[in-house]
């Protein structure tokens, strides 16, 4: 592949969104201890299906004879309050989805890794409309009645 940031770009994902696994399990943990068991199943989900897509990045880059880096991340943000929580992590989504879409034009041509980032696009839209629902949510029936919901 002689496009060099369409590789810097996988592994960008690969850096960028285990931190984000590692992220969605301890604010699972979080959640539980908390009481918030529907939230804190979610996120434990969210981080295993984020991992799957770390994993297949990496495959890709090894598959394209590229080097793998294990790159410093910075710190993230944990929460206990989950509306908190849901504000911040559907801005995380906004935030990838914009990042993610220039990527995945460049690789129109390399259709393995074209798949692979339109599924994680889908992926990442789905939670993107998942936490604007959640927010429209608490706004129609109150915060109180949204946790309540999450027990």
């Amino acid at each position: 592949m002689e496009n060099k940031q369409y590789l810097e770009g996988l592994q960008m994902i690969i850096t960028q969104l285990s931190q984000q696994a590692d992220g969605h399990m301890i604010q699972s943990r979080v959640f539980k201890a908390e009481g918030f068991n529907k939230l804190a199943d979610k996120y434990a989900e969210h981080a295993t299906e984020e991992r799957g897509y770390v994993q297949q990045c990496i495959d890709r880059l090894l598959d394209l004879g590229c080097e793998v880096k294990l790159e410093a991340k910075a710190e993230g943000k944990v929460c206990k309050d989950p509306v908190e929580w849901i504000k911040y992590d559907l801005q995380v989504s906004k935030d990838g989805l914009a990042a993610l879409a220039p990527m995945i034009e460049e690789a129109r041509q390399d259709y393995t890794t074209y798949d692979i980032l339109v599924k994680y696009y889908q992926d990442e839209e789905e939670d993107m409309y998942w936490g604007e629902a959640q927010l429209e949510l608490i706004e129609c029936i109150g915060r109180n009645n949204w946790l309540v919901q999450q027990l």
